[in-house]
Formats: structure tokens, C-alpha cells, sequence
């Protein structure tokens, strides 16, 4: 078996595309998924699989929720391996991890070109920091998150991949989560 984690992007907001997290449960164990864990109501979950093919997994959990719900939502994967990595490899200093509000792991769908990356930067009207590395993308809210204009379908649109985004603290639940599940 296979460790994987989800991350489901936009359910549960503003009273949009519910999906109770016992219900995400089920509909992962009618998948053949195992042993599925979730995190608080925004769709993190960590869960065993036969296979290690994330698109397979990425395209059976799409077509649960459309059948089941009838939506469709973004889904973002992560092998325990590449959330460690991702953790690892953050670019945040020690001041700004003082302030892990203003922190956020984007996990994209894609490792995006350095022109869109390069776009959202010169674009982008605020002062936040922003990072790539692979399939996640690394951003400091240097004024706060809610004053940013620097949202998630900005971020898709420009670098033209599928993201979702999780702060410090939510990502280091999810990475404890992933401790206690091995």
C-alpha cells in the first residue's frame, strides 16, 4: 500500500461544494482507498492506495466527487516524500516563520514555467515574497493575507496550473497527521 495525501481545493467556503469530511472518508474507502485520515473541513487527507499513480488516484477521486456531489474540484496530491520536500526546501526565514500566519504552501498540479512565474511576480501589485520550487510555490504575505490581492485563481491564471494553497500552520498538521498515520 501507498501513502498519499489530498488536497482538495475550495470546498466547504462560504457554504459552497460541501463534503462533510466522514463523507469524503466513505467515498474514499468505496475508491478502494484505506485508512483515510482528514484534517479539518477543507479537504486534507491522508489515506493508502494500491497504486502510487497520482493521476489514476487524481482522476478516481474527481469522478467520486462528481458523481457522488455532482461538482467538480481541483485536487492536488502529495506523496509523503514530496510534502517532506516541499516542507525542506521552504524558503522562509526565521523572522518570517515568527509569523507563520503569513505563510503559504501553494501546491500546484504542474511545475510551472519561469516566465508565468516571472509574470505573477511583475504583476502582482503587493509586497509579498514569492518562491518556486518544483510543484509548490512559496509565498509571504508581507502585509497579510486578507489584504492581499494575490488569490488562488490569480495564482492559476497566471502560471496556468491548478493550485490550492494551505498555510505554515495548516501544512505542519497535515505533515503531523502523516507522522502518526505511518
Amino acid at each position: 500500500m501507498h501513502t498519499i495525501i489530498s488536497f482538495l481545493r475550495g470546498i466547504n467556503v462560504g457554504g459552497n461544494k460541501i463534503i462533510k469530511m466522514a463523507d469524503l472518508r466513505d467515498l474514499y474507502a468505496s475508491l478502494g482507498f484505506a485508512n483515510t485520515k482528514t484534517l479539518l473541513q477543507s479537504g486534507n487527507a491522508v489515506f493508502h492506495a494500491e497504486t502510487d499513480d497520482l493521476a489514476k488516484i487524481q482522476k478516481m477521486i474527481a469522478d467520486g466527487i462528481q458523481g457522488k456531489y455532482g461538482f467538480d474540484v481541483d485536487i492536488m496530491l502529495r506523496t509523503p516524500e514530496q510534502l517532506e520536500e516541499a516542507i525542506a526546501n521552504h524558503p522562509f526565514t526565521k523572522e518570517q516563520l515568527d509569523d507563520p500566519k503569513k505563510i503559504s504552501f501553494v501546491y500546484l498540479d504542474g511545475e510551472p514555467e519561469d516566465t508565468t512565474v516571472e509574470e505573477l511576480r511583475e504583476n502582482n501589485s503587493g509586497n509579498e515574497i514569492i518562491h518556486v520550487k518544483g510543484y509548490t510555490l512559496y509565498i509571504y504575505y508581507t502585509d497579510g493575507k486578507g489584504r492581499s490581492k494575490l488569490d488562488n485563481n490569480r495564482i492559476q491564471r497566471t502560471l496556468k496550473v491548478k493550485a490550492t494553497d494551505r498555510n505554515w500552520n495548516t501544512t505542519m498538521k497535515v505533515h503531523k497527521l502523516l507522522e502518526d498515520f505511518e
